[in-house]
């Protein structure tokens, strides 16, 4: 599991330039789910990672509660940087994070 250190986040790209987890941030509809969830990102970079667990293959998930259940889920590159890879709610987990998992797969192929 991640330590609880200062962090830098960066976003996860595709192989063909997308970024997923900003086209969804960018969709929701729910401004206050969007400010929960940046506020949140705003503690994991000062080492407060709070509500999170491992959900296999290097991939951790960030409960956000709020809502419908945000989740956030990303990988930790050496001690100081969290790559958000992707994100959905409780009810579309089990999609989730298998795709979270094919991303971080492909960013350590890189």
């Amino acid at each position: 599991m991640p330590e609880a250190s200062p962090r830098e986040i960066q976003v996860y790209a595709t192989p063909d330039g997308k970024y997923p987890f900003i086209e969804w941030l960018e969709s929701l509809r729910d401004s206050n789910a969007r400010a929960k969830i940046k506020a949140r990102l705003d503690r994991v970079e000062t080492a407060n990672l709070g509500d999170y667990k491992a959900v296999g293959k290097g991939v951790c998930e960030l409960k956000i509660d709020y809502g419908s259940g945000y989740r956030v889920y990303f990988g930790q590159v050496g001690t100081t940087l969290i790559l958000l890879l992707c994100e959905g709610d409780k009810s579309t987990q089990e999609k989730d994070i298998p795709q979270a998992i094919q991303y971080w797969t492909d960013y350590g192929n890189r």
